[in-house]
């Protein structure tokens, strides 16, 4: 089995009328994620390469039976469609749009099960499907860490972008509790950033609840205090929320942590017997 989106999924786009909705939406659908139907309001009885278009996500509930969502509408309307989405019944709401205010949070790049299905913007193509499970605050080295374990012959059982900022609707433990828990994933690489505590939360987590190996990866060793440094939740104030920090926490528990994306996937490969 997967985590969070898998075969089973019926997803719906909502502002799949829009260019990046389109995109992605669309691309989606070529991985053959089953892509059911689109949200914009006003444009209700309109289709988008065949994929039927609703007024409402409740519309779309009803006539498709989709279980899912993806959100690509604009910042100012995203709260919105946030809750519109939470109100028609859908478990798993997926935002991708960018520039919500801080205190409300959260975008990510999606999830994807390799072979399975994908839900975001994730480079698919270059990940593999396999027994890998991957949680990480930054979409770049996700991608970069996946590309690397492909690379070594290794592949993921699901990708998970719980995204940067300081409000996020899943938590480094809410997807490692899920990983303990999937039969399909053997392994969990955790892939964090400076600022914030989420890390040393989770190193507790581990230590309490995760029988499988963690490994890890912190980006920002050469971040400078005091800095925000991309995302809004990356703020660092003295020793807390460094690199540096986050690493000995995760240490402590008996996570090795790589000190680049290639160490740690290399590591990874270790603990599977592969050698390049």
């Amino acid at each position: 089995m997967a985590i969070i989106v898998d075969r089973d999924t019926r997803l719906v786009v909502q502002g799949l009328t829009g260019s990046e909705g389109r995109f992605h939406g669309l691309r989606n659908r070529n991985y053959e994620t089953n892509v059911v139907a689109g949200v914009t309001p006003g444009k209700g009885g309109q289709n988008v390469e065949g994929i039927p278009v609703f007024n409402t996500v409740a519309d779309s509930v009803t006539e498709t039976g989709a279980n899912t969502t993806l959100i690509f509408v604009p910042a100012r309307f995203a709260t919105d469609a946030i809750y519109e989405a939470v109100d028609a019944g859908l478990g798993t709401v997926i935002c991708i749009t960018e520039h919500i205010p801080a205190h409300i949070g959260p975008n990510c790049p999606g999830v994807l099960s390799p072979g399975k299905a994908n839900v975001g913007i994730i480079p698919a193509e270059i990940f593999t499907e396999g027994s890998i499970g991957l949680v990480s605050r930054s979409g770049t080295l996700t991608y970069q860490i996946g590309h690397e374990l492909t690379q070594l012959g290794l592949g993921n059982s699901t990708i998970v972008g719980i995204g940067g900022d300081p409000v996020v609707g899943s938590s480094f433990i809410d997807v490692l509790e899920r990983f303990e828990s999937d039969p399909e994933t053997e392994l969990i690489v955790l892939v964090g950033e400076i600022g914030g505590d989420e890390e040393e939360k989770a190193a507790r987590f581990v230590q309490e609840q995760v029988t499988k190996p963690v490994l890890a990866y912190i980006a920002g060793f050469s971040a400078p205090p005091g800095k925000t440094m991309g995302h809004a939740g990356a703020i660092i104030s003295g020793s807390a929320g460094t690199a540096q920090a986050k690493k000995e926490a995760l240490e402590a528990v008996d996570i090795e942590v790589g000190t680049t994306p290639t160490e740690v996937a290399q590591l990874v490969a270790d603990r599977f017997g592969a050698r390049t």
